[in-house]
């Protein structure tokens, strides 16, 4: 069932989203080279603990994974593209990690996530990491009253095939408020003009996420993390957003 959400709601959803994205922001100026994965997991348990916030990862089982998941953050490095599981390894000079954080604040959840590159880019690698952005901001756009969620699917298709990477569909976005994972899936891939109606109230994540040279993802021998079937650099872009008669509400910013 989809619920639909109060303006009330949806500003609590914004504390939420707000804390989200300053830790990721945080994250960001961490994400050094010479860092240690384990370094940012742990920045990021502090900043839950002192917020009184509560991970939406920890002990999270979901039938794709090896569960229970028990770490605060997704940290997924170069060929890593989702739900990568923090261990002991050291960035390294261009390095693409994607982090991916969800977290409730007074029983209301916001998950986003971001892709930086550590050190010396690789131009290959910023404009893959700019595709996944702007097709982010493409699906954001569409996300009004009225259409449909194969019109926030067909930007981010549209977006990943002008330049020319794979699109997979088996994860994508979700219905998001209460709890980190709702009703509707988004697939990065789908027809305009089909699917369920966008309404006034209603809050999503979307999440494009592109492997540079494949569609096909494997799992890990960790049971979580899913890295990209030809060993190419991925990435993936991602906001809590909410559908309202004045346009699209990104909630994961961080001011």
């Amino acid at each position: 069932m989809v619920e639909l959400k109060t303006p009330d709601e949806i500003d609590k959803m914004r504390v939420t989203g707000q804390f989200v994205g300053q830790i990721l922001a945080e994250l960001r100026e961490r994400a050094q080279v010479g860092v240690n994965l384990l370094d940012l997991e742990l920045h990021v348990r502090r900043r839950i603990q002192e917020r009184g916030a509560k991970s939406c990862y920890w002990d999270y089982s979901p039938s794709f994974g090896r569960g229970p998941f028990r770490n605060t953050v997704c940290l997924s490095v170069n060929d890593a593209v989702l739900h990568g599981l923090p261990f002991d390894y050291v960035l390294r000079d261009g390095d693409v990690l994607t982090m991916d954080l969800a977290v409730e604040v007074d029983g209301w959840a916001a998950d986003s996530a971001v892709t930086v590159i550590v050190g010396t880019p690789a131009e290959a690698d910023q404009r893959l990491v700019a595709a996944t952005e702007e097709a982010l901001a493409a699906a954001i756009e569409v996300a009004v009253p009225g259409n449909r969620v194969g019109d926030i699917s067909a930007a981010i298709a549209a977006v990943a095939r002008a330049h020319g990477y794979p699109i997979n569909t088996e994860f994508g976005g979700h219905g998001i408020g209460r709890t980190m994972h709702e009703d509707l899936h988004i697939p990065n891939d789908g027809r305009a003009g089909r699917g369920f109606k966008l309404r006034r109230g209603l809050t999503i994540a979307i999440e494009p996420w592109f492997a540079a040279t494949t569609d096909r993802i494997f799992v890990d021998p960790d049971g979580w993390t899913l890295r990209s079937a030809d060993g190419s650099r991925t990435a993936h872009s991602e906001h809590t957003i909410a559908v309202t008669d004045e346009g699209p509400r990104i909630l994961t910013l961080a001011a």
